[in-house]
């Protein structure tokens, strides 16, 4: 299973980015795909995920309406589209795939919002 995540940089408060997160070595239409992200001395907390079919998805409060996750099963990958950054969402983006009782991490992606 490898996970590898892209498209995290530097950006201006107010703008956007979309991160990326390309799967290989499973079956990644099976799997429930989500971003979670880590702030330096901060646990790590659930953004986002999406159910295999792709129809689901759940959001948490502090990115509701800005962030939208969504996948490509041709393309075994999924996304994370990021409007309105604020400095806050400052923190590294890491992606999981987990189906029942089974999870990946990939290595993860920093984003770095300055005011």
């Amino acid at each position: 299973v490898q996970l590898v995540e892209s498209g995290g940089g530097l950006v201006q408060s107010g703008g956007s980015l979309r991160l990326s997160c390309a799967a290989s070595g499973f079956t990644f239409s099976s799997y429930v795909m989500s971003w979670y992200r880590q702030a330096p001395g901060k646990e790590r907390e659930l953004v986002a995920y999406i159910l295999s079919a792709g129809g689901t998805t759940y959001y948490a409060d502090s990115v509701k309406g800005r962030f939208t996750i969504s996948r490509d099963n041709t393309k075994n990958t999924v996304y994370l589209q990021m409007n309105s950054l604020k400095p806050d969402d400052t923190a590294v983006y890491i992606c999981r795939a987990v189906r029942g009782a089974t999870g990946s991490w990939g290595q993860g992606t920093q984003v770095t919002v300055s005011s």
